[in-house]
């Protein structure tokens, strides 16, 4: 029972607040010594485990390159951008992103985009900025939900476009599902039947962009003097 100390931790630490990493960190380490490791072996687990899931080390990467970027004006010239772009909208933009989003992840391409390389740094202040071209100055709360919206069309992009690439986890997972069952289905197969949820995404989410234009351009109306 000592061993589900770790849980308890994990609990605790986001009750609190704490910072995730630590949290989790803190949780392995006593779940560690509550299952008779030394704290090498401890120390040995946490080395295994990070060298057998090398794709970690690539936010190490990406992180500071963001980072500098976004030192040097990236955020910026994205916003300049998309102002001198005429008909630039909220919606348009982000139905391009999500097309763009979803055809990347169908061939594998996951990680060429997401919230830490393209959401943040790119895709949140170009929406930011095409929204404020739309409604006039945008209040704190009304900015959050665009970069909500930014972070809404990267996940939705993602999660059903996945599912259409043969070889990615989920299909893996749910083939071997299926195969304790006693039913046989070839990767294609699932990955075929993903394309209509895919599409049907596309059009759920590009419907909600083209209200939130809609609702932008009342916004603009009732604060025009």
């Amino acid at each position: 029972m000592m061993v589900l100390l770790g849980i308890a931790i994990i609990v605790a630490g986001f009750l609190l607040r704490f910072h995730p990493l630590l949290v989790i960190l803190a949780s392995a380490i006593v779940t560690g010594l509550a299952a008779g490791l030394d704290p090498v072996a401890i120390l040995a687990a946490f080395g295994k485990a990070f060298n057998e899931a090398r794709y970690v080390s690539i936010i190490w990467i990406v992180l500071p390159v963001v980072g500098l970027l976004e030192a040097h004006g990236l955020q910026e010239r994205a916003r300049g951008l998309i102002a001198k772009m005429r008909g630039a909208t909220v919606g348009r933009f982000l139905t391009f992103y999500l097309i763009l989003r979803q055809v990347l992840a169908a061939v594998g391409l996951t990680s060429v985009a997401g919230h830490p390389q393209t959401v943040r740094p790119l895709v949140a202040p170009i929406a930011e900025a095409a929204a404020e071209t739309q409604a006039g100055q945008l209040h704190e709360d009304e900015r959050e939900k665009i970069k909500a919206w930014a972070a809404a069309t990267d996940n939705v992009g993602l999660f059903f476009g996945e599912d259409i690439f043969l070889a990615i986890g989920s299909i893996l997972l749910i083939k071997g599902l299926l195969e304790q069952y006693g039913i046989s289905l070839e990767p294609l197969q699932l990955s075929v039947w993903a394309i209509p949820t895919a599409i049907a995404a596309l059009l759920i989410h590009g419907f909600r962009l083209w209200r939130l234009d809609k609702r932008l351009a009342r916004i603009r109306a009732e604060r025009a003097p």
